[in-house]
């Protein structure tokens, strides 16, 4: 998960960017899932603790553990007010630091498209997984045109700058999520998908919270000039829908996952 790691270090950047719309999309994403109360609990590249303090205030956890590969991201999601409670690691995806059959329900909020190996952490799920256990996750479609930043990557795009593509791209349909979570060795298998409405108060607050030092369009935003910039902020200015007051909102979504753990 190196360049995962590296695009994802900063977590003050990521919560606007990224952190406000994973909580929104956790929420439906928690409704769906429907783990039982006084658990045990793991999210795995918990990032900036953004899902994570979603879980700690809505599951009435036995325990809670969250699990990221970025120094940065979990001194983040140490300092948030609802995480006291949670134990934090640093460690990868692919070769998690816990006994087997340790937590009662396993999590990965968009995540797995940037795992090198999709398969083998979820074959970790698994294993960390009690018998009978719930394991799931969501990642933005991007296939679909899921994402938040579908369209700033559009217009880069047009542009003739295609942003850098770190995702497992299929390991975010509803058919290989699906796969994954069979052959690893979980039934009663099932998906879905999320849908949200990603909302700005403006187009400089949408300008702002998408042009920020992390993710996969950093690099290519950094290396443009400021002609481009501008010409840039005139195609987003153009396409995106804005309504009397000035207000944007487009709707972004992704695809679930969630299964038992076999006894």
């Amino acid at each position: 998960m190196e360049n995962a790691t590296a695009m994802f270090s900063n977590g003050a950047a990521y919560e606007r960017l990224m952190g406000r719309w994973s909580q929104k999309v956790g929420h439906g994403f928690l409704d769906w899932f429907a783990a039982a109360p006084g658990r045990d609990w793991l999210d795995v590249g918990c990032g900036n603790g953004a899902f994570t303090e979603v879980i700690a205030a809505r599951s009435a956890c036995a325990t809670l553990s969250g699990i990221d590969p970025a120094e940065g991201q979990i001194a983040y999601a140490r300092q948030r007010p609802a995480t006291d409670d949670v134990a934090f690691h640093i460690g990868d995806a692919q070769a998690l630091p816990f006994a087997d059959a340790s937590f009662d329900v396993a999590v990965m909020a968009l995540v797995i498209a940037f795992v090198p190996d999709p398969a083998r952490a979820v074959r970790e799920l698994a294993r960390v997984t009690r018998p009978a256990g719930l394991s799931g996750t969501y990642m933005w479609d991007r296939l679909e045109g899921g994402l938040p930043l579908t369209p700033l990557f559009r217009e880069l795009a047009a542009m003739g700058y295609e942003v850098p593509n770190p995702l497992k791209t299929g390991a975010s349909s509803r058919e290989t999520l699906h796969q994954l979570w069979q052959d690893a060795g979980f039934h009663d298998v099932q998906t879905t998908t999320l849908q949200i409405t990603v909302a700005f108060d403006d187009f400089e607050d949408f300008w702002h919270s998408n042009t920020l030092p992390a993710g996969p369009q950093a690099a290519t935003l950094k290396a443009l000039s400021d002609t481009e910039r501008d010409i840039l902020r005139a195609r987003l200015r153009a396409s995106l829908p804005t309504d009397a007051k000035g207000r944007i909102a487009y709707s972004a979504m992704a695809n679930a996952v969630k299964g038992h753990r076999s006894a």
